[in-house]
């Protein structure tokens, strides 16, 4: 019998470490709440790579849909590499990196807070160089993660976000959807999509589809699908994908659509059924009908944290994938668990 990897193993601990975060962490939720209330920030910027900045572009959406403020990424080369501050007086500045040690997202955070911004780091390690620019830190309690392909750090960031975002904003029913989180994080690890496995066989390359909080789990997906399987998985908003991508989709291209219980959901699900009807081997997590063919998802009962669950479920998917494909989901060639960019 083969041994269960590490990545496995961590998607399955995802309820059990959420639930963690949300008991150990209302403290400092509640006080970086109360300053952002007093505050009252203009915009808000956000300071990540790779997942992590998936992360960030999905509390992007919600923090835009649930307070009407504007939220942008910062490349942090602008302070690391061109040595640049920027005015960021009525500013709040989120930056999220697991490792918290990144020197350029380290830098990028210190120059926010020397610009004006209340700073704020979500991260799993304690101490570390960010928690030590930033102004209040938001731990994530998921202990150590052992695959290099980040799962349960990448959805507690999430996670961290929209609870901070639930108290900050005072929306009891997005409060009560995260704190629902655990038990519905649970019904999505329990989803099955292995009837996709043989619909990549022989396949390279596949399109991910997604809108809203949707895109930035496309996103994810498709840097799973290039790390874990060695897959080119490219994301698209299902309003991009017909602005030249779709010349490239042939009889049996594969295309994954994430749709969420969301205002954009018949969009998703318009697309890939559109995209099935030309030929690909197109499936879709929505129970709107058409011809590309359903995935089963775990609704969580909210539009802000619908997404989520999403990628909780492929994470499943892509690490038996990997494991179809002779791969180990742990250990990606080329790549290692904390990336020190500059």
């Amino acid at each position: 019998m083969t041994a269960m990897t590490h990545m496995r193993r961590e998607i399955e601990e995802i309820p059990e470490v959420v639930a963690r975060f949300l008991s150990a962490s209302s403290p400092v939720l509640g006080e970086a709440a109360a300053r952002l209330r007093t505050e009252d920030p203009a915009m808000v910027i956000t300071i990540a790579r790779g997942s992590s900045d998936h992360a960030s572009a999905y509390l992007k959406y919600a923090i835009e849909l649930t307070m009407g403020l504007p939220v942008a990424s910062v490349g942090p080369s602008i302070a690391s590499i061109y040595g640049r501050d920027l005015r960021l007086s009525r500013a709040v500045a989120l930056a999220i990196s697991q490792s918290g040690k990144s020197p350029d997202i380290v830098g990028m955070a210190q120059s926010a807070r020397r610009s004006g911004a209340t700073t704020l780091a979500i991260t799993n390690t304690a101490g570390s160089p960010l928690t030590q620019s930033s102004d209040f830190t938001i731990e994530l309690h998921a202990g150590l993660e052992k695959s290099v392909a980040a799962t349960k750090t990448f959805v507690t960031s999430v996670v961290a976000g929209l609870a901070l975002l639930a108290h900050w904003s005072g929306d009891v029913e997005l409060q009560r959807a995260v704190a629902a989180l655990p038990e519905r994080l649970a019904g999505a690890v329990a989803c099955d999509w292995s009837e996709m496995i043989p619909a990549l066989d022989g396949h390279s390359a596949l399109y991910v589809l997604g809108r809203g909080p949707g895109f930035a789990i496309a996103n994810e997906a498709a840097l799973k699908f290039k790390e874990t399987c060695g897959i080119q998985g490219e994301s698209y908003s299902a309003a991009e994908v017909m602005h030249g991508p779709v010349s490239i989709v042939n009889p049996g291209y594969p295309v994954l659509g994430l749709a969420a219980r969301d205002a954009a959901e018949k969009s998703v699900a318009d697309m890939a059924h559109k995209l099935a009807g030309q030929g690909a081997s197109a499936f879709l997590t929505s129970d709107l009908g058409g011809a590309a063919r359903r995935l089963p998802f775990a609704a969580t009962g909210h539009p802000i944290t619908d997404p989520l669950a999403l990628v909780v479920s492929f994470y499943g998917f892509v690490e038996a994938l990997a494991r179809h494909r002779g791969l180990n989901p742990d250990e990606p060639p080329m790549l290692k668990k904390v990336t020190e960019t500059l």
